[in-house]
């Protein structure tokens, strides 16, 4: 599947997409964040206060729970305020 890291997501890892194939056993939104996490400091930085962290599944605002199974494109991106 493809990443997408917008703001200060994609400041912290220090870039805008990649290609991700993550292991069987990460199956939801949230599991996926943390395997990120894992992935290195940057990452680890980027999804420090998971639960402040946005996605969208193949461009549908998701939940954590979401599974991910079967699907293309995930973005990540930190809340977002009208204006």
């Amino acid at each position: 599947m493809k990443a997408l890291y917008f703001a200060w997501v994609r400041e912290r890892i220090g870039k805008g997409e990649e290609q991700l194939s993550p292991p069987s056993h990460v199956g939801t939104v949230g599991e996926l964040i943390g395997w990120l996490s894992g992935r290195g400091d940057n990452y680890a930085y980027a999804f420090e206060n998971a639960s402040t962290i946005r996605a969208a599944l193949d461009r549908t605002h998701a939940r954590h729970d979401a599974p991910i199974a079967g699907v293309r494109e995930v973005a990540f991106f930190p809340p977002m305020t009208g204006g």
